[in-house]
């Protein structure tokens, strides 16, 4: 089964940490998570010249498994970025079998 990433924006209205118990609870009891994390600080690294600039805008991620990308796209109702307004950008993990 095709993999998906959802990337979590900081632009949602709240940042209410217990509604993620539910929802990744919900992830679970249906079979489609497959990990996630919220994302720290970091940097940009390149071999020669300057880098980009280090992306500010996208503050966690979940992976889940989903035969579509409509469908991976359906998981992200009850996230509690997207309820709150956020943006919530949905990614196809491509296997490189």
């Amino acid at each position: 089964m095709p993999e998906y990433i959802l990337l979590m924006h900081a632009d949602s209205i709240t940042d209410d940490d217990s509604d993620w118990e539910p929802y990744l609870g919900k992830l679970r009891q249906v079979g489609v998570f497959e990990g996630g994390s919220a994302i720290g600080g970091g940097v940009c690294v390149r071999k020669a010249g300057s880098p980009a600039p280090l992306s500010t805008n996208v503050v966690g991620y979940i992976r889940v498994s989903a035969d579509s990308l409509d469908e991976a796209q359906s998981l992200v109702a009850g996230n509690p970025v997207f309820e709150a307004g956020g943006t919530i950008e949905v990614r196809e993990l491509p296997r490189t079998d």
